[in-house]
């Protein structure tokens, strides 16, 4: 669900079943022509939908960071650590872009995005990793 679909009635009582938030990051620096801009936000858009639409009852997406990208961990992890104490247990980072590195980014507990430029998204594959996420957080 989309954070827009929330009012202050419903969400107290959704709440504890919408455990993960997808923050979509679509990695623009400023320098872009409009074309290029609509590029990337698109592609953050193609490997945010596939997850969106499989987990619709669990996740809350939120609105799209634009001007976040690779370079700007720092960044990217103070939001995430926000979004786990306003309760969520689960962060998930999308992008259409490649060159993150995950691991300054520990508050997130998955980054569903291309490894390289041409990638693809692959709607199994996302659908599969963020199952695996939270089967691996059961486990504990």
């Amino acid at each position: 669900m989309k954070f827009s679909e929330f009012d202050d009635d419903n969400w107290g009582d959704l709440q504890l079943y919408l455990d993960t938030a997808l923050l979509p990051v679509s990695g623009l620096s400023g320098g872009e022509t409009p074309p290029a801009a609509g590029a990337l936000v698109g592609a953050a858009g193609d490997w945010l939908a596939p997850i969106e639409s499989a987990f619709r009852g669990r996740t809350v997406t939120y609105p799209a960071h634009h001007y976040i990208g690779p370079g700007d961990e720092g960044l990217l992890e103070r939001l995430c650590e926000r979004l786990r104490s306003g309760g969520f247990k689960h962060v998930v980072v999308v992008s259409g872009r490649a060159g993150w590195d995950a691991a300054s980014v520990p508050s997130a507990d998955l980054f569903a995005c291309p490894e390289s430029e041409a990638d693809e998204p692959d709607a199994d594959a996302l659908r599969r990793a963020v199952s695996d996420m939270w089967k691996r957080a059961a486990q504990g």
